[in-house]
């Protein structure tokens, strides 16, 4: 195990790892985060430098944790030799296997490996798999004439935010998300509509690995414009950063599909894998 921690290395690895698109895109995402300032307290860990076959992402070990807190213990994988991605989980301290955690990737081999290797700790193992998909660059200004006439207005999100978003978010509902959407409000990116009010009526944000994602319009706001108006604004002020543009939507989610191939989305030939692993001392004080 190797911790690359030079700045100098770092920008390599975020140009080699732009050459495995779109397999190694989270783990992309979560490089070009630490290159631009760490927000998240990030690191890298692989099997060698600087010809290296399986890559990890973590949270640096002192960064303030808590351990039923699976949102924010979160690892992006990238591997070129699946049996390497197998030992790197096995060796001592790459991986917290004390508390609760995901890991994500997008190469389909993820959820076996990762699986098995859990299940010799005695760890239980939650999989969400989905389409991932990329937006095309947004070279001109998103249309905001459905404002111009109407109180609502367009702006970012702000901390104080964070518990609508946790109420609405199918992945929320409870302290440690709260905790962890306040903490991508504050580090990343995120576009949102308030009304006259001044609260979030559509919204989208930034996670940890540079994802689009928890993109949400109230229902009685829906049908106006909003989401695509969010979208586009996000995916263009991404792209202004150099970011790829990168999201995940679930195959059943038939409005957020449409509103995508209305954006001319790439849908990826790849999946997007979201494993949950918790140990069995935590399951019961865990939520999902």
């Amino acid at each position: 195990m190797l911790v690359l921690n030079c700045a100098t290395k770092l920008l390599t690895l975020e140009k080699v790892l732009k050459s495995h698109f779109p397999e190694s895109l989270k783990v992309y995402g979560a490089v070009m985060n630490i290159n631009r300032g760490n927000p998240f307290q990030k690191e890298v860990v692989l099997d060698s430098w600087p010809d290296f076959n399986a890559i990890i992402t973590r949270r640096q070990k002192e960064a303030e944790t808590d351990n039923l807190d699976h949102y924010t213990n979160g690892y992006a994988v990238f591997y070129k030799d699946v049996r390497v991605y197998r030992r790197l989980l096995e060796e001592r301290d790459v991986i917290n296997w004390d508390q609760a955690f995901h890991i994500q990737g997008l190469q389909s081999e993820l959820y076996d490996v990762t699986k098995a290797v859990a299940d010799s700790k005695q760890l239980d193992v939650k999989i969400t798999s989905s389409k991932a998909v990329i937006l095309p660059p947004v070279s001109a200004p998103p249309d905001t004439s459905l404002l111009r006439s109407s109180p609502p207005r367009l702006t970012y999100l702000s901390v104080a935010d964070a518990d609508l978003l946790n109420r609405t978010w199918s992945r929320g509902g409870n302290e440690q998300c709260r905790r962890y959407l306040s903490s991508l409000i504050a580090c990343f990116p995120s576009v949102c509509v308030r009304d006259e009010k001044g609260r979030p009526v559509s919204w989208s944000i930034t996670d940890q690995f540079a994802t689009m994602c928890h993109g949400y319009t109230l229902p009685e706001h829906r049908r106006k414009g909003y989401s695509r108006l969010v979208a586009l604004t996000l995916a263009r002020k991404l792209h202004s950063r150099g970011f790829p543009t990168q999201g995940n939507v679930l195959d059943d989610n038939a409005a957020s599909i449409s509103l995508l191939k209305t954006l001319n989305a790439e849908f990826l030939p790849c999946r997007f894998h979201r494993l949950v692993l918790i140990p069995a001392a935590l399951s019961s004080q865990v939520h999902l």
